[in-house]
């Protein structure tokens, strides 16, 4: 490894830590896992910046920005960096590599302590990433769970973990469960970059000489698109059907989705965006039913007048004829043993596959 100067990003697991010097919205949107933000110019800083090199001179710009990046490179030295040892050896980071971490190197450099900056920057990181992720999928011998709404298909996948499987949750890394009603509560979908940063780091961190289920997904996950390469790689794959009583799937979309027997408010929201699908009659039921408390009644109305045909359109775009489909796993219900029995059936299939 080199002691100073530029390293790549086949290096990044050489270095004590990742210091990313981008600003607190660069960083938000996504950023080399495990880095930490020390920002350099913060977003008004960096915008001002801007403003004085397209509007006065670059030259004007440099000075200004120079001064700022001072500031903030000293408040770092006193407060992040105070206690490294002399033997630390951090790894810098900006936008491409350029003067942003090339301030924060010579400073740290400078001190005693062995840093580096990455070349290419961040850019050259997001690179590796989507070449991952067009590259890794085809990897994986991929078993698709696929059914219903409400069949338990998540809690299936976590079943099949915990038996020993080897598993990729969408929905986990999405932060959504996939459909209009998706969004969890209190939380934020990631951003699409640091959505595909998280989905490559998993894949890199997979075997590809073992089975990989995963659940069926559209080409989007709540806003979050999925790789083209992930989504050829799963229609290719051997698709695993679930069938489940529209009683067990009712209740178990009542305990799953409770959040919203609280919050009638934002039920009512999500459900007038199906008013162009379904009509204002469908939508007009849904309401009355909500007013009345009526859930079982609605959760039932809601697969049978908007999810089942919905999943049914999917059958016909995936194409479960393809030869590479398994017989439907028929479940009684969704509780815990039921699921296990399930999950170990699946991965003995699968080794035999």
């Amino acid at each position: 490894m080199q002691q100073y100067g530029v390293a790549t990003v086949a290096q990044l697991d050489q270095f004590a830590e990742i210091i990313d010097v981008r600003t607190p919205s660069e960083y938000a949107e996504d950023h080399i896992p495990g880095a930490i933000n020390c920002p350099v110019l913060d977003d008004a800083q960096r915008a001002e910046v801007g403003t004085l090199y397209k509007q006065v001179s670059p030259f004007e710009a440099r000075k200004l920005g120079a001064a700022l990046v001072a500031v903030n490179i000293a408040h770092h030295l006193r407060q992040q960096f105070a206690a490294k040892p002399k033997e630390w050896r951090p790894l810098v980071y900006c936008w491409r590599g350029g003067q942003r971490s090339g301030a924060m190197e010579i400073i740290l450099r400078q001190v005693g302590w062995k840093a580096c900056k990455l070349e290419g920057g961040y850019k050259a990181y997001r690179h590796r990433v989507l070449e991952g992720l067009d590259e890794l999928p085809g990897r994986f011998a991929l078993q698709v769970i696929s059914g219903p709404t409400g069949s338990g298909k998540t809690r299936l996948l976590q079943a099949i973990a915990r038996e020993g499987g080897q598993i990729l949750d969408l929905e986990a890394l999405a932060c959504h469960k996939g459909s209009v009603l998706g969004l969890c509560p209190g939380q934020q979908q990631p951003s699409q970059k640091a959505f595909e940063t998280a989905l490559w780091q998993q894949l890199e961190a997979l075997d590809p000489a073992r089975p990989l289920f995963v659940e069926a997904e559209s080409r989007k996950v709540g806003r979050l698109a999925l790789p083209t390469a992930l989504l050829t790689a799963m229609a290719a794959g051997r698709r695993q059907p679930v069938a489940v009583p529209m009683e067990a799937r009712v209740a178990y979309l009542l305990e799953d989705y409770d959040y919203f027997l609280t919050d009638q408010e934002a039920l009512l929201a999500r459900l007038e965006r199906l008013k162009e699908l379904v009509g204002k009659e469908v939508l007009g039921r849904w309401q009355s039913l909500i007013a009345t408390g009526d859930w079982p009644a609605l959760v039932a109305d809601l697969l049978q007048r908007h999810y089942d045909p919905l999943y049914q359109r999917s059958l016909r775009h995936y194409g479960p004829e393809n030869g590479k489909g398994a017989a439907p796993l028929v479940l009684d219900n969704l509780d815990g043993a039921t699921l296990t029995r399930a999950a170990r059936e699946l991965l003995a299939a699968s080794a035999a596959f």
